[in-house]
Parts: C-alpha cells; sequence; structure tokens
C-alpha cells in the first residue's frame, strides 16, 4: 500500500482533453484505480477510474459532500448558496431528500409529458424555417430551462443571464470570475424565493415552502435557497448536454440514427446508451474524506482530501460494458453511473430522461435529413471535469 503518487497534471494536457478525455482515463485505468490529478480548474484531487472502483466510491460513506469536511490547504470553497442535497451527509441528507421527494414525485414529472412536447414543438417550429441552428441554443438549453422554470413557477428568469451564470460558475475558468458568476446567481434565486413566498402558487418551489412532513418539519430558509439552486442549476444542465451529447453520437453512427428512424420503440434504450456512451457529468459534485480509504493499494489520507469519481471512465470500463466505445442503442446498459449512484443518485433523472426522449424523437420526426454543419473535431467543450458537453452543436437539415 502506498500513500505517495505522482500527480498527474490534467490540466496540462489543455483542450485535447477537454474534447477527449477517454483515452486517458482509460490509460490511468490501465495503471490502476486511483491517481492524483491536477484538474483543469485548478485543484488537486485524487481521482477515481474504473466501474467497479467508482461505484463503490460514490456509495463510501469515508467520502462526505458537507464543505465543513475540506481541507483549507486546497484552496477552494463552494460556490452553490444555501444549504443542499448535494452539500450534505446524512441525517441531513436523509431529511432534505424526504422533504423534496414528498413533492417531486414520479406523478409530477409524468403530467409534465404534454408540456414537455408543446414546448419542444413550439422551439422546432422557430427553429426549422432556417434549414440550420446550433442546436443547443435552439433547443438543447431552452428546453430544459423552461420546464424546469414552470416546475418551480419561475415565470420570468432571465435566461440568457442565467446561461452565462451557470457556464461560468460550473467551467473551469478564472477564479474570481465564477466566484462572481455565483455571487450573482445567488442574489437573483434569494430575490427569486422572496417573490414565491409573496405571492404562492401550485407549483414546485410554492409546495417546497410550504410542505410539512408528519412531524411538522420544513425547509430553513437557507436550505430553501440551496434547493432553488439545485434544481435550478441541476435541473438543467444534465438535460441540456444529455440532449446535445446524445444528438451528437447519433449523428456521427448513422447506422444507429437509421435503426432509431426506423423504430422508435428503441428510444428508452438509445438514451439509455447516450447517458453512458457520452453522459452530461464528467464526474460528481466534490467529495472529501473524513478518513483514511484504500483503493486499489493506495490509501487516500483522511482530512478533507478532495475525491472525484470519474463517470466518464466508468461508463466506458470494459470489465462492465463490453467495446465499450461503441455505441449501440441496443446495448444492456444496466448499471451505467450517469446519474450517480447511492444515496446522492440524482432526483431528477425521471425528468432528464422523459425531456431527451421527447426532444430526441421530436427533432429526428422533423428533421428527416438531420446532419452535423461542420467536422465533429470542429466542436468545442464545456471546459471543467464536472460538465461534458459541446458549447455549441451546429446542425442543418
Amino acid at each position: 500500500m502506498t500513500t505517495e503518487a505522482a500527480i498527474v497534471d490534467l490540466a496540462a494536457l489543455g483542450e485535447d482533453f477537454t474534447r477527449d478525455p477517454y483515452p486517458v482515463y482509460a490509460e490511468l485505468r490501465a495503471r490502476g484505480p486511483v491517481h492524483r490529478v491536477r484538474m483543469p480548474e485548478g485543484p488537486e484531487a485524487w481521482l477515481v477510474v474504473g466501474h467497479e472502483a467508482g461505484r463503490a466510491a460514490l456509495a463510501d460513506p469515508r467520502l462526505s459532500k458537507d464543505w465543513r469536511n475540506v481541507s483549507p490547504e486546497l484552496g477552494i470553497g463552494r460556490l452553490a448558496a444555501g444549504i443542499t442535497m448535494l452539500s450534505s451527509d446524512p441525517p441531513l441528507h436523509s431529511r432534505l431528500r424526504k422533504l423534496v421527494a414528498r413533492e417531486f414525485t414520479m406523478r409530477r414529472v409524468e403530467q409534465l409529458a404534454p408540456r414537455v412536447q408543446q414546448i419542444t414543438d413550439r422551439l422546432l417550429d422557430e427553429m426549422l424555417p432556417a434549414g440550420h441552428a446550433d442546436l443547443v441554443d435552439a433547443l438543447s438549453f431552452p428546453l430544459p430551462i423552461a420546464v424546469i422554470c414552470e416546475l418551480l413557477g419561475v415565470p420570468f428568469l432571465d435566461q440568457d443571464a442565467f446561461r452565462g451564470w451557470s457556464n461560468t460558475a460550473l467551467g473551469a475558468g478564472d477564479r474570481e470570475q465564477r466566484r462572481d458568476a455565483a455571487v450573482q446567481m445567488n442574489e437573483y434565486l434569494g430575490r427569486l424565493l422572496a417573490d414565491k413566498r409573496e405571492q404562492p402558487g401550485e407549483d414546485l418551489m410554492s409546495a417546497l415552502i410550504n410542505t410539512a412532513d408528519e412531524d411538522g418539519d420544513r425547509l430553513g430558509g437557507e436550505e430553501l435557497l440551496g434547493m432553488a439552486w439545485l434544481l435550478l442549476v441541476a435541473g438543467h444542465e444534465t438535460t441540456v448536454n444529455l440532449i446535445s451529447n446524445g444528438v451528437l453520437a447519433l449523428l456521427s453512427h448513422p447506422g444507429e440514427l437509421a435503426a432509431l428512424r426506423a423504430d422508435f420503440s428503441l428510444m428508452e434504450g438509445a438514451v439509455e446508451e447516450m447517458l453512458r456512451y457520452e453522459g452530461p457529468l464528467e464526474t460528481p459534485t466534490y467529495r472529501f474524506t473524513v478518513e483514511p480509504l484504500e483503493i486499489g493499494g493506495t490509501v487516500i489520507p483522511g482530512g478533507g482530501q478532495l475525491v472525484l469519481v470519474a463517470l466518464a471512465d466508468a461508463d466506458r470500463d470494459p470489465t462492465r460494458f463490453p467495446d465499450p466505445e461503441r455505441f449501440d442503442i441496443r446495448r444492456d446498459t444496466r448499471g451505467h453511473l450517469a446519474f450517480g449512484h447511492g444515496i446522492h443518485y440524482c432526483l431528477g433523472a425521471p425528468l432528464a430522461r422523459l425531456e431527451a426522449r421527447i426532444a430526441i424523437r421530436s427533432l429526428l420526426e422533423r428533421c428527416p435529413e438531420l446532419a452535423l454543419d461542420g467536422h465533429p473535431a470542429a466542436l468545442t467543450w464545456r471546459t471543467g471535469m464536472l460538465i461534458r458537453g459541446p458549447e455549441r452543436l451546429p446542425v442543418r437539415w
């Protein structure tokens, strides 16, 4: 066993790593399941690769999501406002998730399907006459942000400003710019919550403000602010990149695209393969060691060390998914980690799947000649190790 590890400088790999991190992860996986890395965002971290090790790490209670456990030596601070399920451990996490799950139900998600279809149709109506578009601007971003705003009862979200703040805060750019973007978003969400308290409706945010369990427990002010951040940011970022990455995968694999066009009953499985093959999260949000833990013969020290799980690599591990570099919409994708694993499994996964199925099917039905408008290598990708997706996706029909 060893606690000494040479640092792999992922930041030095630049755009090549941002565009295609999979070969780098595969090379690391061949050496072992855990590595000391320098992230493009700047901090050093312990990176866990491979499916088995990644799945175990996601459920390991020695890895905390609570930012009070971060080592001050890392020089990092959280950007999100308030208290969220993503920044808490049991029993607080259990309490928050229980209160949110009372309102964010499968029934509420299923009832959104007609509205998701209406918004998709409107966006396609606006997009189609031009014969070409940036799909991120035209569909991938405006659909999920419109859906989550309606779900939360946010009528007049400044979408351009919000998108800019979110992209900056979650990227790998200048630290001060990221912090400033997060501050502006936090202030904006605070105003939204204040308006919602004054004018409650039938929406999810009003329900969260007013919901209480059998014992009268309800969300406090910081918890509501954190929930607004979580639902608005996580509620659109995952779906934006699921749609963009999924369409890109289809357009890059014409045989699979033709198979899906010929039989839309394959759509559910196709979305799962999109999640496995090019999921919207490269790594999950940060975890910190509360005690030493051994992974594959390497001991990661306690004391608040930063640990990242490479979801992107776990889902391309050949020991779990044979021929993992092949995009196959008929593949058995059970066990993929695109939405995480364990107590922090994404609560919004059913909504993301619903939106992706409706958006991609509608796009393919209405654009029979859909194609990339440019070479895939010319695409620029979101920076940082959290969000995985192209900044723009030019298409034509």
